[in-house]
């Protein structure tokens, strides 16, 4: 041998490199492959998010109704409600792209009237 180190080409680093590329694949982590179950996964997060943030936005439109605020700051709150809703509904039927635009509008309007507040 001459002392130089190992290049690398050795069937040892062969061997670590398949050990490497079964780790990946056990990785319960890892997307899927199945893109039904990615399908699946993003109607459920449209779904969930758009429940999650037409409670909230209503939650908040009562909660600015009962105290002395412009009446405007509720409409947009109940407006931005509305939007998640349509989102939600949107999601569950697998306009997942047109849910997630519809949720981002959503919380700018109800961002924009706490503004007024």
């Amino acid at each position: 041998m001459s002392g130089r180190p190992d290049s690398g080409t050795g069937p040892e680093t062969a061997d670590s490199e398949a050990a490497a590329g079964q780790d990946e694949s056990v990785d319960p982590l890892s997307a899927s492959d199945d893109p039904w179950e990615d399908a699946r996964r993003a109607r459920w997060t449209a779904v969930g998010t758009g429940a999650a943030l037409t409670l909230a936005g209503l939650a908040a439109a009562l909660l600015r109704l009962t105290r002395s605020a412009p009446a405007l700051v509720p409409a947009a709150y109940a407006g931005g409600a509305a939007l998640c809703a349509a989102a939600a509904v949107l999601g569950s039927r697998g306009r997942t792209r047109r849910a997630l635009w519809l949720l981002i509008a959503g919380v700018m309007v109800m961002a924009l009237g706490d503004q007024f507040d």
